[in-house]
């Protein structure tokens, strides 16, 4: 699956190992995420930080774009 086609709504893991909910449709490098770490805040989250959302089929890993792994390099 790729972060684009992430949708509000949907559950995701985080590369850091914590879990959230997305608040966004959008498309850019950032997503907006409700995280549920060691506290449940919301706020941007880099795209290339999203490797698995929740499917009702199960988790499906996410596949990154050129553009976002090149800024998670640059990062």
């Amino acid at each position: 699956m790729k972060t684009s086609e992430i949708k509000k709504g949907m559950r995701i893991r985080l590369a850091n190992g914590w879990y959230g909910t997305m608040k966004d449709n959008t498309r850019f490098t950032t997503r907006f995420v409700e995280v549920e770490g060691i506290f449940t805040e919301i706020g941007s989250v880099y795209s290339h930080d999203i490797v698995a959302v929740q499917t009702p089929t199960g988790w499906k890993d996410v596949v990154h774009t050129d553009k976002e792994l090149k800024w998670k390099q640059v990062i």
